[in-house]
């Protein structure tokens, strides 16, 4: 039986989109019923395989996407959510693979599961910008995302911290202004994606901050001062407001946590 650590190894190392998304789908598929042993026999890579395109640059050498006004802005920023999901896999997989060892069947379980989610969000997408004329890789991607597995492989404390509980949390507070703006163009086709995509988010979110907790629990610290701290070691940008105060407490991320660093 193939162990879950060289199944999630193999679909991070696979570089090309539709089949990273398979990988993704069959993997959390075999550990539901079975067919992966819980075994952690191979290091998960430092750097996941990317296709050719899109063309990856550092964040401050991306065009500004603008507002998403016109069908190629709206175009444009499908892309750059596109690429936002496509990395969310690589990151979710890592989660399970790096850190499932040491927090268990539960955790490794949750992560599969927002893998697949990842997955079906970055397929959602894909075929979105197909119908509109385009496709994933048609425009540049910036390569910061990454940085946060990197900056947090040792700690599943720091990488609960970072990814769904800034990363994903910051989703929260955006999304729903793209799904105003896309309904007001009358493009309702990808309204309703997002709407699914913001959904899911919040549960990630809250999947994240309530593992985060029970770890703090474990080791008798707060969880609000404990993520602050690690926030200000780890995380190379600012949490800013303006916030989705109701969709941060429906994900278990109070007004607590944000005192600090706001």
């Amino acid at each position: 039986m193939k162990s879950v650590a060289q199944a999630i190894r193999a679909a991070i190392l696979t570089a090309d989109p539709r089949a990273k998304v398979m990988a993704t789908r069959t993997i959390a598929r075999d550990w539901a019923t079975g067919q992966l042993a819980p075994v952690f026999d191979v290091a998960m890579p430092d750097t996941p395989a990317r296709p050719e395109r899109p063309e990856l640059r550092p964040p401050n050498a991306m065009p500004r996407r603008g507002r998403g006004g016109s069908e190629r802005g709206r175009i444009t920023l499908i892309h750059a959510l596109c690429h936002i999901e496509f990395v969310a896999i690589d990151l979710a997989l890592d989660a399970a693979g790096r850190f499932g060892g040491e927090c268990g069947s539960r955790f490794i379980t949750d992560w599969l599961g927002v893998a697949a989610d990842e997955a079906m969000h970055f397929a959602l997408l894909s075929r979105r910008l197909k119908t509109l004329g385009s496709e994933y890789g048609a425009m540049p991607a910036h390569d910061g995302l990454w940085d946060a597995a990197r900056d947090t492989a040792h700690d599943v404390m720091a990488r609960l911290a970072i990814v769904p509980m800034v990363l994903e949390a910051r989703g929260l507070d955006v999304t729903p202004v793209m799904i105003e703006r896309f309904a007001a163009a009358g493009d309702m086709r990808t309204t309703r994606i997002l709407q699914r995509i913001l959904d899911d988010e919040i549960r990630h979110v809250g999947l994240g901050t309530s593992q985060f907790s029970a770890l703090c629990a474990e080791r008798g610290d707060a969880p609000p001062a404990a993520w602050q701290t690690l926030v200000a070691r780890h995380f190379r940008g600012s949490v800013k407001p303006p916030f989705n105060d109701s969709a941060r407490r429906s994900a278990g991320l109070s007004y607590e946590f944000m005192q600090g660093v706001a």
